[in-house]
């Protein structure tokens, strides 16, 4: 069955509803399975209206891929760890910039060699080149940077963003000058260039601004598909891509004003790269010592304590101890202790990744408060349990000028009466910057794998603690 151009296009049109209804759904976890059924089915008719259209002459190599794809995306989504998703998401952003550009250069070779070129479609392709280019290596970039395969801390050199500028400049001088002449040799170079743009624009960004960098490539693909989508005039495409690359710019907006910081200056990279002039208030912090405690002393706290906030960080995601602390807070409402969690919008590695793991454990909603929300709640908090975060709740925010987080809004866990830190070792947070709430006077840090420790927490409230 072969469908016509308006039954495809009708298709397209309902795709296209379902997707911006899982885009709604997606922004509040209560709402979040129900969304993501609405982008998978919008997906399902997009993908069947394509291929009953007119323009598909064979379908050999289509279910090969299919085919492929469906394995390998099965044995990933069963194997993946919570921990590895955001360099999953930066593996996939790649994957579309890729596809971007093998697209434009498919569609130039063909076109060419029918004698229909143009320079509508030729300035259509050097888009979608350009800017899929670009997301491909840097996402390749992301993902190694989030995998560890590469340093976190951000490269910079003399002349960075003066060599980054001349790179963009030419780029698009190539793309006009492709677009008008439609030379092979300027798709090449232009071609070239951006993927190097790719990996210099990434690779001077530091770990703590990783989730605004993956936020960043979501857009960008979604940029990459609608560039695709006028090559291909095919308007499902368009839409799409422009939802995403509207709303992984939104979304980056949002983590940038939660941070404090500009978007240019996070683009630009470098965060958590210097320390400002002279010695900084951490470093004269650390000469001070840092108190340690048991699993003993902090159990002895919580268990008489009024409310409880806990904060979960990247370091809860490396111990998969999100399903230990829902444990936690069922013993600690067991005695009548108010447990709350708190997160900060750039927690983890990816936007939301805090929420999802917290969901993972079945952990209510209503538990889980935004920073906006739980900042006014942390002087009436008897205990706040830090687990593996460490610069979202940095005083060093707000009292240190010459840190490089300084500005940034944190999460204020300093003001509560006890503050238990579960860390592995005195190493500091992804962004390299040392943490001043380690040497505050109601501050103790608890040494050990988070979820080892938790579950002795949980042992000893069963056990009747003291």
């Amino acid at each position: 069955m072969e469908l016509s151009i308006n039954q495809q296009a009708l298709a397209y049109l309902l795709s296209a509803i379902l997707f911006i209804l899982g885009l709604k759904g997606l922004t509040h976890p209560s709402t979040a399975r129900r969304g993501n059924v609405y982008g998978m089915l919008g997906m399902l008719i997009a993908i069947t209206a394509t291929l009953m259209g007119r323009d598909v002459q064979s379908y050999g190599f289509i279910i090969a891929g299919v085919a492929a794809g469906a394995v390998i995306g099965s044995i990933l989504a069963a194997r993946i760890q919570m921990t590895a998703m955001p360099q999953l998401v930066a593996a996939l952003h790649s994957f579309v910039g890729m596809a971007a550009v093998l697209v434009g250069i498919g569609t130039f070779l063909h076109h060419r060699s029918a004698d229909l070129l143009n320079p509508v479609l030729m300035g259509e392709i050097s888009a979608g080149v350009v800017i899929g280019a670009i997301t491909f290596t840097g996402s390749v970039i992301a993902f190694g940077k989030l995998q560890g395969l590469l340093s976190g801390a951000p490269v910079k050199f003399a002349g960075q963003h003066l060599l980054n500028a001349l790179i963009g400049l030419l780029t698009v001088a190539l793309a006009v000058h492709f677009a008008m002449t439609g030379s092979l040799l300027s798709l090449i170079a232009m071609t070239l260039l951006a993927l190097t743009l790719g990996v210099t624009l990434i690779i001077p960004i530091g770990g703590a601004d990783m989730p605004v960098i993956i936020s960043m490539l979501n857009s960008y693909s979604g940029w990459a598909a609608a560039a695709t989508g006028f090559t291909l005039h095919n308007n499902l495409l368009i839409i799409v891509g422009a939802l995403v690359g509207c709303s992984g710019a939104i979304l980056s907006f949002i983590m940038c004003r939660a941070m404090n910081r500009s978007i240019i200056n996070v683009i630009f990279g470098g965060f958590g790269s210097e320390s400002g002039g002279g010695e900084s208030a951490g470093a004269q912090a650390a000469e001070k010592g840092v108190k340690s405690a048991s699993v003993e002393d902090a159990v002895y706290w919580m268990e008489d304590a009024g409310k409880v906030i806990i904060v979960p960080g990247y370091g809860m995601a490396v111990a998969q101890a999100q399903h230990s602390l829902k444990e936690l807070m069922e013993l600690l409402q067991a005695r009548g202790v108010e447990v709350k969690f708190a997160i900060h919008p750039v927690a983890g590695r990816m936007p939301g990744h805090m929420n999802v793991l917290l969901a993972e454990a079945d952990i209510p909603y209503d538990n889980v408060l935004e920073m906006d929300e739980i900042n006014p709640e942390f002087p009436g908090a008897d205990v706040v349990l830090v687990v593996g975060a460490n610069d979202v709740v940095n005083p060093a925010a707000k009292e240190d000028t010459s840190s490089p987080i300084y500005g940034m809004p944190i999460l204020e866990a300093g003001r509560a009466r006890q503050v238990y830190f579960l860390k592995r070792s005195m190493r500091p947070g992804y962004s390299g910057v040392d943490n001043l709430l380690f040497y505050q006077e109601n501050t103790s840090l608890v040494f050990g794998d988070a979820k080892d420790t938790i579950e002795g927490m949980n042992a000893a409230l069963k056990g009747g603690g003291h």
